[in-house]
């Protein structure tokens, strides 16, 4: 039951966040796809942060077809305070995302 509230929470504060997102004039649809790919990372590894990730993986989930793309909207993602993201330049490691702290509802 506990873990279910928190599932509940966490989906609650991702609905939030997006909604917040929908606002933001510098953010185009691909930031809310590749976002929307980092919460699906975030909820795989059980919502722990960090987490890793790599950019074949986030690329397959949000359907970003360009890697210039990719860097340009995940690092604007880092620079608008909805992720921080460290890089790791290993592709076979993976680069470490924070999930943002006290943006649940």
């Amino acid at each position: 039951m506990k873990l279910q509230k928190e599932i509940v929470k966490e989906l609650a504060g991702y609905a939030s966040l997006v909604r917040r997102m929908e606002k933001d004039d510098r953010l185009l649809p691909t930031h809310l796809s590749l976002f929307t790919g980092l919460f699906v990372c975030w909820q795989r590894n059980g919502f722990t942060s960090p987490f890793s990730v790599t950019r074949k993986t986030l690329m397959a989930f949000s359907k970003v077809a360009s890697i210039a793309t990719y860097h340009k909207c995940i690092k604007e993602l880092d620079e608008y305070g909805y992720i921080r993201y460290e890089p790791s330049y290993h592709p076979k490691l993976g680069s470490q995302v924070y999930w943002p702290a006290g943006w649940e509802v």
